[in-house]
C-alpha cells in the first residue's frame, strides 16, 4: 500500500467543504494538523496563528468529514478473501475486483465445484463463505449438495451471519459427527438419522471448523487478512474500526501489534475479546493483560459476550409469538448465570461490555441481568453497547436509556433481508420496526449503526443510506416512521460510533485536539441527492495525519 508524504511541522489542508461534526463550527474551509493531531479547524485566518506552516491544496476540490468509524466489523473480512465468496449479492474485494452473486444451489455448486477443479493439493480443504441459503426459497443447503463437488475432500461454507457452517460428508467424519443420536439443538438431523450438514452455533461449528479452513483462532492471526482488511478501510472511507469478536491468542496480539504499528497500515483497529472458552474469571483477567498492551493504533482491553444467534438463520432468542414460519425458538449462546457473572467481575473492574442480542427475547435478558448487577454495584460510564438489538421495542430502549445503556443497531438488514423478515422470519409488523433508529434517538439512547463485515460489506455511507431509507432489496421501504434524518445517520458512523466504542474524545469529530483523522469524499453528503448518499466516491483517508490514496493501494 503506497502512503503519500507527510510532514512532521504544521500543515493546513483546505477543501472543497470540510463537514466537522463538531456543532459549534460545522462547516469550515480550512484544518491544521501536527503530530498526527488535529490543531484546529476553521477558516485560514484563524489557523495561521498557529505559527509556521505549510498550506497543502491537494484536497482542495474534495469534502473532508470525520474520518468514518465502523464499530462493529471484523477483521475476517479481509481473511475470508482467501476462500470461494459464495455470497447472493455482488461483492468487492480488498482489491477493488467485483464477485457476482450466486442465486441458487446449483450455482452454488458450480462455483465450489470449479474452485475444487483448481485445487492442486489432494489434501487440503475447500472453504468457502457468505452462503444466503434464506434465497434459496425451496430448501436448505444439505451435505448431499456438497458432496456433488467432491466426496472425498472435506468442504465447508460459512454462511453470511456467520452463525451457521454447511459442510459436506467427509467434513462431517474428520470431525466423528457423521452419526446417528446427536442430540444437539445446533445439528439438525435429516429423515435418515444423520446430520444434515448444517452446523449451527459456536458449539456445533467449532469441531467441524478446524477440519474445512475455518479455524476462528487461525483467521485472527492472518497477517495477509489484516492487511487486506486495511485496504478495505480506505476503500470505504473507514479510519477507526473493530474486531469484535476474537479469541485474541498471544501470537494474534504480536502480529496485529506489529502490523498496526507500521507506516503503512491506515487503520486503528479496536479489538473485542470474545466470551468463548473460558471461564468469566479467566475472561476478565485476560481482558484486563490485554488493556495493558493498547496502542494508538490498537485499542485492547474490551468484552464482546454473544447472547444469541441470527435472525435470518433462526437462531437468535425471540419472545413470544416467536418466528412468524414456525421455526423453533432459537439458541442460547451463554447461560444467564454466566451473564451476570461477566457483567459483575466486568463492572467491577471497569471493563467495558459489549452484548450481541439479535432477538428480543436476548436483549431482555441482558437488561434483566445489567439492571441486577447494577443495582448492587451502581458504576458510571459504563457503557455496556447492545450490538445488533433488532428487535428492541419502545420499552425495552425505555429500560436502556434508565441503565445506561447504547445500542449499535444494524439497518443493513433492511436491505439484504428486509424482505424475508417481512415474509419468513418475524412477519410485517415487526419487520417494519426492526432496527429502530429513530426510536433509539427519541428515547435518548446513545446510537450508532454497522455493517458487520463481513456479514454485509463494509462501508458506512451505505449504512447511513439504509438507515434513512429502509429500502429493502425488492425496492419495499420498511418501517417509514423508523427513517432518521441525514445528519442523524452522519452521527452515527462518526460520533455515535466513536462513543460506543469510548473513543468519542478521540474520534467523530474535526476538532482541536482529536487525531487527524479525515475521510476524503469526490462530493458533499448535505448537497447530493439523499438516495444518492451510498454511491459518494471516496478518495481516500486520512488517518492520524497520514494520507491514503484509493487509487494508489
Amino acid at each position: 500500500m503506497a502512503r503519500l508524504d507527510g510532514d512532521a511541522m504544521t500543515t493546513i489542508y483546505s477543501a472543497r467543504t470540510i463537514l466537522t461534526m463538531n456543532p459549534a463550527r460545522p462547516v469550515v474551509s480550512h484544518v491544521a494538523v501536527r503530530d498526527g493531531r488535529i490543531l484546529g479547524a476553521g477558516s485560514i485566518d484563524e489557523l495561521i496563528g498557529w505559527g509556521p506552516h505549510t498550506i497543502d491544496d491537494r484536497f482542495r476540490d474534495k469534502v473532508l468529514m470525520p474520518g468514518l468509524v465502523e464499530g462493529h466489523s471484523h477483521t475476517s473480512e479481509g481473511s475470508l478473501w482467501q476462500f470461494v465468496y459464495c455470497g447472493y449479492f455482488d461483492r468487492t474485494d480488498p482489491d477493488g475486483r467485483v464477485w457476482p452473486g450466486v442465486k441458487t444451489i446449483d450455482a452454488l455448486v458450480e462455483r465450489m465445484a470449479e474452485a475444487n477443479r483448481q485445487r492442486r493439493r489432494a489434501d487440503s480443504a475447500l472453504t468457502g463463505w457468505g452462503l444466503d441459503p434464506i434465497y434459496f426459497k425451496d430448501r436448505r443447503v444439505e451435505r448431499a449438495d456438497l458432496d456433488r463437488v467432491e466426496r472425498d475432500r472435506p468442504i465447508g461454507i460459512m454462511h453470511a451471519s456467520g452463525h451457521i457452517m454447511s459442510v459436506n460428508t467427509k467434513a462431517l467424519e474428520m470431525a466423528n459427527m457423521m452419526r446417528s443420536g446427536i442430540n444437539h439443538p445446533g445439528v439438525p438431523m435429516g429423515a435418515d438419522g444423520l446430520p444434515t450438514g448444517e452446523m449451527k452455533g459456536p458449539e456445533a461449528m467449532t469441531p467441524v471448523g478446524v477440519h474445512v479452513g475455518l479455524d476462528r483462532a487461525l483467521l485472527a492471526s492472518d497477517e495477509p487478512g489484516l492487511r487486506a482488511f486495511g485496504r478495505l478501510c480506505v476503500r470505504k472511507g473507514v479510519t477507526t474500526a473493530t474486531d469484535l469478536a476474537s479469541l485474541l491468542p498471544s501470537d494474534a496480539v504480536k502480529m496485529m501489534q506489529r502490523v498496526t504499528r507500521e507506516d503503512d497500515f491506515p487503520a486503528r483497529i479496536v479489538a473485542m475479546r470474545v466470551f468463548r472458552g473460558v471461564s468469566p474469571t479467566d475472561l476478565v483477567r485476560h481482558a484486563m493483560e490485554l488493556r495493558s498492551h493498547t496502542s494508538d493504533r490498537l485499542r485492547l482491553g474490551a468484552i464482546k459476550i454473544v447472547v444469541d444467534g441470527s435472525i435470518q438463520g433462526f437462531s437468535a432468542r425471540l419472545r413470544w409469538p416467536g418466528y412468524y414460519n414456525g421455526a423453533p425458538p432459537g439458541l442460547w449462546y451463554v447461560a444467564p448465570e454466566q451473564l451476570r457473572e461477566v457483567l459483575d467481575l466486568a463492572l467491577l473492574n471497569q471493563i467495558q461490555v459489549h452484548a450481541h442480542t439479535n432477538g428480543d427475547e436476548a436483549t431482555e435478558l441482558v437488561l434483566d441481568t445489567l439492571a441486577s448487577v447494577l443495582s448492587k454495584a451502581p458504576t458510571l460510564d459504563h457503557r455496556l453497547t447492545l450490538q445488533h438489538c433488532q428487535l428492541a421495542d419502545t420499552a425495552l430502549f425505555r429500560r436502556m436509556k434508565l441503565l445506561g445503556v447504547g445500542v449499535n443497531l444494524f439497518p443493513n438488514h433492511h436491505y439484504f433481508w428486509g424482505d424475508q423478515h417481512y415474509a419468513l422470519t418475524v412477519g410485517p409488523e415487526r419487520a417494519e420496526r426492526m432496527n429502530a433508529c429513530a426510536t433509539a434517538l427519541a428515547n435518548g439512547v446513545p446510537l450508532a449503526i454497522h455493517s458487520d463485515a463481513p456479514v454485509t460489506p463494509l462501508g458506512p455511507l451505505f449504512m447511513a443510506w439504509c438507515a434513512m431509507h429502509r429500502i429493502t432489496a425488492s425496492g419495499r421501504t420498511l418501517g417509514r416512521h423508523e427513517r432518521i434524518n441525514l445528519n442523524d445517520a452522519l452521527k452515527t458512523i462518526t460520533l455515535g460510533a466513536a462513543y460506543s466504542l469510548k473513543l468519542d474524545h478521540e474520534v467523530g469529530s474535526i476538532e482541536c485536539g482529536k487525531r487527524a483523522d479525515f475521510t476524503v469524499l469526490d462530493e458533499n453528503p448535505l448537497e447530493v441527492d439523499p438516495m444518492a448518499l451510498k454511491d459518494i466516491g471516496i478518495w481516500g483517508t486520512v488517518q492520524g495525519g497520514r494520507i491514503f490514496d484509493v487509487s494508489r493501494l
